[in-house]
């Protein structure tokens, strides 16, 4: 039995509605205790501002980190610690709205490390990307059969690629009394392989 099985690939373009921050609260101190304790203190007035924008479960530690600091003669000088979260913001706005109190709140113990912008409900644009990548694989096979001399017959085969694609990353701007971001498009991908039988 004579087959040909070819990949089509699907994509599908929509705009962003949820945004995930990830900032560190970051303190230099003369004894690890102290550095410990300024980068806590500063991690749990994230959390308290994090809390008027979003739910405490979208709110979450990632990392804490402790190193001990040099002088410009490399000798011993302090220590610094840094507690790393991210807050998951259900919507764009109040991602926004998050950095400018935050940067008010915690000052300079506060680091921006990165904004992005995601679809947090991907699967009606997930299942149009699967409807194209099929009708692109089944063109791509009507084509290599009609090369080939033979028509298309039934499928044989049929698996679903990695899903590729997701929302754009915006880097976080310089902090202003209007913190904001533009949407853009995120693209959800799929891809499909398909084995059919030759007629």
């Amino acid at each position: 039995m004579r087959t040909v099985t070819v990949t089509g690939q699907g994509e599908t373009r929509v705009a962003p509605d949820a945004a995930v921050v990830r900032v560190s609260a970051v303190h230099r101190a003369a004894g690890v205790a102290d550095a410990l304790g300024g980068a806590d203190s500063a991690a749990r007035a994230i959390a308290t501002v994090a809390h008027r924008f979003t739910t405490p479960e979208r709110v979450g530690s990632t990392a804490l980190q402790i190193w001990r600091e040099h002088d410009q003669n490399d000798r011993p000088s302090s220590f610094s610690a840094r507690h790393s979260l991210v807050i998951r913001c259900p919507d764009i706005e109040a991602a926004g709205g998050l950095l400018t109190a935050l940067a008010e709140a915690v000052g300079e113990r506060l680091e921006i490390e990165g904004v992005s912008l995601e679809v947090a409900d991907q699967g009606a644009a997930t299942a149009a990307a699967r409807e194209a990548a099929y009708a692109d694989a089944v063109d791509r096979a009507t084509h290599l059969a009609g090369l080939a001399g033979a028509t298309l017959g039934d499928v044989q085969d049929l698996v679903e690629g990695d899903r590729v694609g997701g929302g754009p990353v915006r880097m976080a701007k310089a902090v202003s009394a209007e913190a904001s971001f533009q949407r853009g498009e995120a693209a959800i991908g799929c891809s499909v392989t398909v084995s059919f039988q030759l007629r």
